[in-house]
C-alpha cells in the first residue's frame, strides 16, 4: 500500500485482530501485524490498542528514536485531517495546531515578570521581622526574670 493513502478512523477500526492489526500514531496509520511477535512489550499491548488512535499510549511509554523511526517502515497511510511530511510527524490541519498552542499557553506560569530581588526581599524581610521580634522578647524577658 502507498504511504500517502488517507484513511478514516472508522476504516482503521476494522483492523483490530491478531491477523490484521492497525492503529494510528501521530496521524500515521500503521500496520503492525508482522511486528506483533517482535514487539518487546508483547503482542497483547499492541492488540489492545488496535483499531484506534494509540498516540497517547505510544508517547506515554517513551519509545526510543529507533522505535519512532520503525513507524515509517510499517506505515500504510495517514489519518484523514493529517498531511504526510518527510521524516517527521504528519502535519495536522492548522486549526488543530493553533488549538494545541493555545492549550499549552494556559499552563505556562513563567509569564509573570517578577524581578528576582523582589522574591528575595519578600522572603527575607518577614524572616528579619520575626527574628527581631523573638530576639527582643528573649532579651527583655531575660532582664525581667533577673530583676
Amino acid at each position: 500500500m502507498e504511504k500517502g493513502r488517507v484513511f478514516t478512523l472508522s476504516q482503521v477500526a476494522q483492523h483490530k485482530s491478531k491477523k490484521d492489526c492497525w492503529f494510528v500514531i501521530n496521524g500515521r496509520v500503521v500496520d503492525v501485524t508482522k511486528f506483533l511477535e517482535e514487539h518487546p512489550g508483547g503482542e497483547e499491548v499492541l492488540i489492545e490498542s488496535a483499531g484506534k488512535d494509540a498516540t497517547k499510549e505510544f508517547d506515554d511509554i517513551g519509545h526510543s528514536k529507533a522505535a519512532k523511526e520503525m513507524l515509517l517502515k510499517y506505515q500504510v497511510g495517514v489519518l484523514q485531517g493529517y498531511s504526510p511530511s518527510e521524516g517527521g510527524e504528519p502535519e495536522v490541519a492548522a486549526s488543530k495546531e493553533s488549538n494545541k498552542s493555545k492549550e499549552m499557553k494556559a499552563f505556562v506560569i513563567k509569564d509573570d515578570p517578577v524581578p528576582k530581588y523582589k522574591a528575595f526581599v519578600e522572603f527575607v524581610v518577614p524572616l528579619l521581622v520575626a527574628g527581631s521580634f523573638f530576639g527582643y522578647r528573649y532579651l527583655t524577658g531575660a532582664t525581667q526574670i533577673g530583676s
